[in-house]
């Protein structure tokens, strides 16, 4: 497989449901994760061991298993649902901050959780320098926006599970 390219309608569908706690969002599939169609499958990548490590979740899910996390009222979503890559290979506007702001308003989950600053950064309109880990004061509706470090191994250097504890405090307060 490339290192990036366009994916077909619905390769890897979004995790989408009414009431969830929490909708992680991504930029766009990583070549792994495209082709073992899940989220978050490289094996480098410490989404599903911090899930875990963190409290999200009572067990460390594998990526293949990610639909057992509607179990624990988790969604995932991407900005860039039409290609995989990585940031800097994906096409210009493959990004689209429109419709996951339709997906937010229609779902309303409590929170909104950026796995990177670039995307974040895209669905905010801000440059990610100007985007502090954590939470935001920009809401969509009754949905509260939160900025996470990148799990990604690419980005190791920026590493730091602070951001996914609190996240993960704050959702521990909901029924």
């Amino acid at each position: 497989m490339d290192k990036s390219g366009p994916l077909p309608p619905g390769h890897v569908p979004d995790l989408l449901a009414p009431g969830l706690k929490v909708v992680f969002c991504g930029t766009a599939l990583g070549r792994v994760s495209a082709e073992r169609r899940a989220y978050y499958a490289n094996p480098g990548n410490f989404f599903w061991r911090t899930l875990h490590n963190t409290g999200l979740t009572p067990e460390r899910l594998a990526p293949q298993d990610y639909a057992r996390l509607l179990d624990y009222r988790i969604g995932l979503t991407d900005l860039c649902k039409a290609h995989f890559g990585n940031d800097n290979q994906l096409p210009p506007g493959a990004l689209d901050a429109v419709a996951l702001r339709e997906k937010i308003e229609k779902y309303q989950p409590k929170i909104l959780a950026f796995t990177s600053k670039t995307g974040a950064s895209v669905f905010l309109g801000r440059p990610t320098g100007h985007i502090p880990l954590g939470f935001q004061s920009e809401t969509v509706g009754d949905t509260r926006i939160c900025v996470l470090p990148s799990p990604s191994g690419q980005a190791r250097i920026f590493w730091n599970q602070t951001a996914w504890q609190e996240l993960a405090d704050a959702v521990k307060t909901f029924t």
